[in-house]
């Protein structure tokens, strides 16, 4: 049974890869019928007599060119279903008693039904049983109201609406074929959108990282190299300060790629995310760096937020205070201050430098991806961010975020128009 069905299988797909090879066979078969057909005589008995009756030469030829005509039923439909019809006409004007010419018109009717529309089908169909059963009734020899004349009407009225009934479930399984390749589509989209974002974030967390803890350790270093010589116990303590800031990149760094990691990996971290409760260590961490920075924090009595926006908090500070140590200049002195109103929980770093040019404004921080990443985890929230020079020298960057984040939609307006990008 297994090897019957395998043949089966592969002689309809060689089948379907061939199409004229099919109608050439649906051809002679229907030639062969017709051909058999003309020498029965039903003769009002329940089984056809053979031997009683021999079609013409005219009938013989009629049948061939219906039989021939039906090859190039799948290209041309409606022309093949004109000559079948016409040939139809003609054999049952011409012939006492016809050749069954007619199967040769069902089946062209059946493959216009089957290939085009369904208004279509109805005007075609119509016309065909109409002309067809008329030319039977009007000029065959047997009345007309015989059973030959009312077969005529009902082979063509089912064939077609057997070819419109293939034509609505193929366009059905079209359809559900066409839904689920569109669905496979979207859930690709979704998931290739999610690790995009999800890319973005972690680059965004390695970033903060990096050029934070990277900053202090160059300014500790600078500081150590200075003093070596004169001051030895400054450069120690310098040096320590180096250590400790490259340890803390080192644990944060492996918090982050841990996530990378699969789910049952044992190893991967359990440690809670940064958040404002571990500002104070890094604004000491900054102070070591000796970074003047002053702290103003009201929300510690208010209910916690939400860990997006405490993670979102706590890098838009450290980003900022990174950019102050590395732009504002010497005797800078930076402000922070987190403010919970209402729905919303408000950050703001202040500074008062001029940049590395002493006597000249600061200028826009610009050519990395600090202020980028930090506007792009803001509004991914749902807040803005504006980052930009002060009146009178320094720098503000204020992110207003809402306490409960939600996920902003792709194309919503955000704060591109902001000035800032940084590294």
């Amino acid at each position: 049974m297994t090897t019957l069905g395998t043949g089966v299988l592969r002689i309809r797909h060689w089948l379907r890869g061939h199409p004229l090879a099919l109608d050439g066979a649906l051809a002679l078969a229907v030639l062969v019928a017709m051909i058999t057909g003309s020498f029965a005589d039903p003769g009002g008995h329940d089984v056809p007599i053979f031997g009683t009756r021999t079609p013409a030469a005219s009938s013989l030829l009629l049948m061939a060119l219906g039989a021939l005509a039906l090859i190039r039923r799948r290209r041309e439909p409606m022309a093949v279903l004109a000559a079948t019809g016409a040939l139809t006409v003609v054999e049952l004007v011409t012939a006492d008693p016809p050749a069954p010419v007619v199967m040769s018109a069902v089946i062209a009717l059946y493959t216009v039904a089957a290939r085009t529309d369904r208004p279509t089908t109805w005007r075609v169909g119509l016309l065909t049983m109409a002309a067809l059963t008329a030319a039977a009734m009007l000029f065959g020899s047997p009345p007309w109201y015989s059973q030959e004349n009312l077969g005529v009407f009902a082979w063509t009225g089912m064939a077609g609406a057997a070819g419109d009934a293939v034509r609505s479930r193929r366009a059905f399984v079209d359809a559900i074929r066409e839904r689920a390749e569109r669905a496979e589509r979207t859930r690709e989209e979704e998931a290739r959108r999610r690790v995009a974002e999800e890319r973005l974030r972690i680059a965004r967390d390695l970033h903060d990282v990096v050029a934070h803890h990277i900053a202090l350790v160059n300014v500790q270093a600078g500081v150590a190299a200075h003093v070596m010589d004169k001051r030895p116990d400054q450069a120690k303590q310098a040096l320590a300060h180096v250590r400790e800031a490259s340890r803390s990149a080192l644990n944060e760094l492996r918090a982050t790629v841990g996530l990378l990691r699969q789910s049952g990996d044992p190893e991967a971290p359990t440690e809670p995310a940064p958040g404002l409760a571990l500002l104070g260590a890094l604004v000491a961490s900054v102070r070591q760096a000796g970074l003047s920075v002053e702290v103003a924090c009201a929300v510690g009595d208010d209910p916690p937020l939400p860990s997006a926006v405490d993670l979102a908090a706590y890098r838009v500070i450290q980003e900022a205070l990174t950019n102050v140590r590395k732009h504002a200049g010497p005797g800078a002195r930076a402000e922070v201050s987190v403010v919970r109103v209402g729905a919303t929980a408000e950050v703001m770093v202040l500074d008062n430098g001029r940049g590395h040019a002493a006597g000249t404004p600061q200028a826009p921080y610009g050519g990395g991806h600090g202020l980028l990443g930090m506007r792009e985890r803001v509004t991914a929230l749902g807040g803005t961010l504006t980052a930009g020079p002060r009146y009178g020298g320094g720098f503000r960057v204020h992110a207003i975020l809402p306490v409960e984040a939600r996920a902003q939609e792709p194309g919503r307006p955000g704060a591109a128009d902001r000035t800032g990008e940084n590294a």
